[in-house]
């Protein structure tokens, strides 16, 4: 069989020096320092330009005497700024040398004050476009003045006149200059024509107001100089047929006895009094248009004509509206609600606060073309043939790619994993078959040396700090050396587990520092739960900043197991209390919920409040089961099924993952989980319902599922002293009064006075009381493990005990003495209660 050709993928080494160079940059101080330098330099070519145009005839002479000391230089800025000159502007462009010395100093100015950084870029290429443009342009000056110009700048002129002539370069020119001025400007014909058609428009309805004004004006003073028509004159109301009137608004008339002849005359609207006194009728004169009055007597139009009168009409000034939805107006005065207000200058760490590690990966092509060499002869010895292998190397884990010739069967292969790691001599040789999405068959190999992946490479990263997600988490890196990013939020609650040493802790400190490096402390607040007592410590410092406790809690991170069971349920009288304010607010969700408030669109005034997240740690989560059993599981459950949508999320670790600590509650509704190595197939299955975690190196190596895909991911690793030193940074920095404030819940309290009679007694207090004659031991722990309950309930029945008389007192750590001898006695004693 010939051999078959094979590709081995190998990643470039990074120069040594441009990583040097972008960290020189980074730092802040360093920043500073060049831009300063570039202010500076730019007044210094400019003062240097100024003084070339008044002295470069008799600096000529100097050029080529640079080193000669006894020579000279007429320019302020000496040899050096005649040397500069002589070249940028002299056989550069002239005048339009300037425009360099402008782009240089406004780089530096945005340096300096970290502003519109994004623009410097533009700036230089318009002030380059500009430079030469303008050079070319006074190539036209007569080659007397050719200084103006520049060299090049002369040089183009000619050239260009030679193939369109000196017309043809005036049209091109003015042609770059509209299109300059056009797209810098943002010049659009549209909007010069309606800019000039809307002052055309405000002038005419200033000339029309003014215009309404004179006739207002002119209105009032004619009624004042108006007559009054004599009273015994009989009036009729009717109107001239021939006289054309404006349709008018409904007039009230009054009318007197005497003018009852005429009253069938007027129009239909008129209101009739019964009677009108002079000072009515005056009144009636005056606000009634008429043209034309004539008596009674008269037939046809009267010879005499009451004065026109003209009514000064008031203007009634109308009442604004107020929009139906006041938060659209609080929301203009005031802006959207900031929830990070009362932290206005707080600042997040910094990334120097991370060590950074030699995280370039060494390809050893001598070790990869042993391991697939090893890979073929073993499938060879199996009569399995590949067509093709291909080889991605990641931090620990080399990745090979194989497919297998026709007609074999994956099954085959996939059997062959011992075999394929006994012929290595690796341990942790994993087989995908298949990988997912891919037609290929993968075998994941350990490197010979692996690579810190630090927690700096991954909080820096652009995926990282880019990311639009709600809580996001920087776990690590893939195979594939990508930084592996995924949100919180959406998984929504996270199960971790692996054998102890494996990585678990370190990982529990990768997500806390991830969050820590990307939400304000008004957004997220942590209850960390450490039954070991040492591994969370350290988040102590920002309790204040980022932590949440119930009111009557010492200490913010809970270390007492007793105490867990009153956090869960306050946690649950959260999540219920969450879930009303999203009922009256009308929305599904948290993000919904803060986004109106937000918006003003909800009161404070009816409960209403901006609801950080809440993520709640557990770092040992089967010494909570062994100590509370179902008073823990419980309230887990409940939040695990429920607390998504209000913005509670659960991650929950544990060294031990059996099935009566990893229930199938606790497994439906953990759907995204991490497993570090352990130590059987079983225990891979427990956690992640697939085999695999067995195989794993350990140091941080795990497998993470989020769904059906399983992805092998190197944990990034961050230390204790990394974690000291990012709370000594946040705790030194202004905070809340105190810790975030959880529901105070109120359990059921045991105590003798309440638990005497016997109708309150709890149902197993006669199989209590036999265990403890039994025993002959009174102790709350005893029952614990015999009666499988948990802390709680087991000491509520030592107060009963002790209420009836069967255990003494309390004595500190010793056990309490048991009163009873036997169990003849505790039945006869139990007998006579119920007499």
């Amino acid at each position: 069989m010939a051999k078959k050709k094979t590709t081995v993928k190998k990643t470039k080494k990074p120069s040594p020096l441009l990583p040097k160079l972008k960290d020189f940059f980074k730092n802040r101080q360093n920043q500073t320092i060049f831009g300063a330098f570039l202010i500076l330099f730019s007044v210094f070519l400019t003062v240097a330009f100024i003084s070339f145009f008044f002295t470069w005839q008799a600096d000529q002479s100097i050029l080529n005497h640079y080193s000669d000391r006894s020579e000279q230089a007429s320019n302020l800025l000496g040899k050096l700024g005649a040397e500069l000159s002589h070249v940028f502007v002299y056989r550069g462009f002239g005048i339009g040398a300037f425009s360099l010395n402008l782009v240089l100093f406004l780089t530096g100015a945005r340096i300096v004050l970290q502003t519109n950084l994004k623009k410097v870029i533009s700036s230089w290429n318009w002030g380059l476009l500009s430079m030469l443009w303008l050079s070319t342009s006074l190539g036209f000056v007569n080659s007397k003045y050719a200084v103006l110009s520049g060299t090049v700048g002369f040089e183009i002129n000619e050239y260009l006149q030679t193939f369109i002539g000196k017309t043809g370069l005036i049209i091109l020119l003015l042609f770059f200059l509209i299109s300059f001025l056009i797209i810098r400007f943002s010049i659009d014909p549209d909007s010069i024509v309606e800019n000039l058609e809307t002052k055309k428009q405000e002038k005419l309805a200033a000339q029309e107001r003014a215009a309404v004004a004179e006739a207002e004006r002119a209105a009032a003073q004619t009624a004042e100089e108006d007559s009054v028509v004599p009273d015994e004159q009989p009036v009729d109301m009717t109107t001239s047929s021939t006289t054309s009137t404006p349709e008018m608004e409904p007039t009230t008339v009054t009318e007197s006895p005497s003018y009852s002849s005429t009253v069938e005359n007027l129009q239909p609207t008129i209101t009739h009094h019964s009677e009108v006194t002079p000072q009515e009728q005056q009144q009636i004169t005056k606000d009634i248009p008429l043209d034309n009055v004539v008596t009674p007597e008269q037939e046809g139009p009267s010879k005499e004509t009451i004065q026109e009168v003209e009514v000064a009409i008031e203007k009634i000034n109308e009442e604004k509206s107020v929009g139906e939805n006041l938060s659209d107006q609080l929301l203009k005065d005031f802006g959207e609600f900031d929830p990070k207000l009362e932290l206005g200058n707080f600042k997040f760490p910094t990334f120097n606060l991370l060590k950074e590690y030699n995280e370039s990966i060494s390809v050893d092509p001598t070790e990869l073309e042993a391991n697939k060499n090893q890979i073929v002869e073993t499938l060879k010895h199996y009569k399995i043939g590949i067509s093709q292998i291909k080889a991605t190397v990641g931090p620990t884990i080399t990745l090979y790619e194989i497919i297998p010739e026709a007609g074999v069967r994956i099954s085959k292969i996939k059997n062959l994993e011992d075999d394929i790691a006994l012929s290595l001599a690796a341990l942790g040789i994993r087989i995908i078959a298949p990988i997912p999405g891919k037609g290929t068959i993968g075998i994941e190999v350990p490197n010979k040396k692996a690579t810190i992946v630090s927690m700096h490479s991954v909080i820096s990263s652009k995926k990282f700090q880019e990311s639009p997600m709600q809580l996001p988490i920087a776990l690590g890196k893939t195979i594939s050396n990508e930084t592996f990013v995924v949100d919180l939020a959406k998984m929504p609650h996270l199960l971790m587990a692996g054998a102890t040493g494996q990585g678990k802790s370190v990982g529990l400190n990768a997500i806390l520092t991830s969050l820590l490096y990307k939400k304000h402390p008004a957004e997220v607040k942590f209850v960390l739960v450490d039954p070991k007592k040492v591994e969370l410590t350290l988040f102590n410092k920002i309790e204040r900043h980022y932590l949440a406790k119930l009111p009557d809690a010492e200490e913010a991170i809970i270390t007492d197991t007793t105490k867990v069971v009153n956090t869960l349920n306050s946690l649950c009288i959260e999540m219920d209390n969450r879930y009303e304010l999203l009922k009256n607010a009308m929305v599904r969700n948290i993000k919904e919920y803060n986004a109106k408030f937000k918006a003003r669109k909800l009161n404070p005034e009816n409960g209403h409040q901006f609801l950080p997240y809440i993520v709640l740690v557990i770092d040992e989560f089967a010494d909570l089961i062994m100590t509370a059993g179902k008073e823990v599981e419980t309230p887990i459950a409940r939040l695990a099924q429920l607390a998504r949508a209000i913005g509670i999320h659960l991650i929950v670790a544990t060294q031990r993952p059996s099935v009566n600590v990893i229930t199938g509650i606790i497994k439906a509704n953990f759907p995204s989980r991490i497993a570090f190595r352990v130590t059987s197939k079983i225990d891979s299955r427990t956690i992640l319902d697939a085999p695999g975690a067995d195989q794993l190196i350990g140091r941080g190596d795990l497998l993470y599922s989020g769904g059906n895909d399983i992805t092998r991911i190197q944990c990034a690793f961050v230390d204790t002293p990394e974690v000291e030193k990012i709370t000594d940074y946040i705790g030194s920095q202004r905070a809340y009064p105190e810790a975030h404030i959880l529901p105070e819940y109120v359990g059921e309290e045991a105590g003798t006075d309440i638990d005497v009679a016997i109708e309150d007694r709890d149902k197993l207090f006669k199989e209590a009381a036999e265990v403890i004659v039994t025993a002959q031991q009174g102790s709350a722990s005893l029952l614990q493990r015999k009666l499988k309950l948990g802390y709680n309930r087991a000491g509520r029945l030592i107060d009963q005990l002790e209420a009836a008389g069967i255990v003494g007192p309390f004595e500190g750590s010793k056990a309490r003495q048991v009163l009873v001898p036997d169990l003849v006695a505790l039945e006869q004693l139990l007998e006579n209660e119920r007499k």
